[in-house]
């Protein structure tokens, strides 16, 4: 397959809304779709998703479209999906237990291995079958069991010192949870932060942005 090292980080970002989509229609039972009907479904137009695909590589045939079930697979070896990564919850607080329990790791490609805190009153015990180890097993744990990503629930204050002791131990990505900037002093380790305000800021000025157009639609009635 044709790799382009310069894809820009919006494409990237694109990438996991194709493969949830395309999962979408394959569960519905769709075989083939065309550029132009995969656009339409995802809000985007056909030119772009064909700029897009064509950064790894041929897809789809003119005049025929898209394979479903071939272009999944194809997005999710683009992504890693089946390359065996692995992740560790750092803090099993609201936020790490309901993710624990709730988010389908194994259907992005990661596999839970462990859940890590200093509470006494969950450490030893399983969180939907995932054992919570002591936070001072963590270097052990990693050196015993190879870790990709370590995700990251716990205290803004605790989050800088606990994201050096994972980059430290060898894990290459955090998964940032705590709405704290971290600061990565290793080119090899990368950082997905995911700040929730963000998104509800966003939905703030599009909802805001809709309320003034539609006063303004007021104001020019006769």
């Amino acid at each position: 397959m044709k790799r382009n090292a310069k894809v820009s980080t919006a494409v990237i970002r694109r990438l996991p809304r194709y493969y949830r989509h395309l999962s979408e229609l394959q569960r519905a039972g769709v075989v083939r779709i065309s550029s132009s009907a995969l656009g339409k479904s995802m809000g985007l137009t056909a030119s772009q998703i064909r700029q897009d695909l064509f950064c790894f590589g041929e897809f789809g045939q003119q005049g025929y479209g898209y394979k479903v079930d071939s272009l999944k697979e194809e997005i999710g070896e683009i992504l890693g999906i089946n390359r065996g990564h692995t992740v560790v919850v750092m803090g099993t607080g609201n936020l790490g237990r309901a993710i624990i329990q709730n988010f389908q790791f194994s259907s992005n490609g990661f596999r839970l291995l462990a859940a890590f805190d200093v509470n006494p009153q969950v450490v030893g015990t399983k969180i939907a079958g995932v054992p919570v180890y002591h936070a001072d097993e963590l270097e052990a744990f990693v050196a015993a069991h190879p870790v990709s990503v370590g995700m990251l629930t716990v205290s803004i204050s605790a989050a800088q010192s606990v994201c050096d002791r994972l980059v430290n131990a060898g894990v290459r990505g955090i998964w940032n949870f705590t709405n704290h900037e971290l600061a990565i002093s290793r080119e090899n380790v990368v950082v997905e932060s995911v700040h929730f305000s963000d998104s509800l800021l966003t939905l703030s000025y599009l909802i805001s942005q809709q309320g003034e157009t539609a006063e303004e639609r007021e104001e020019e009635l006769p």
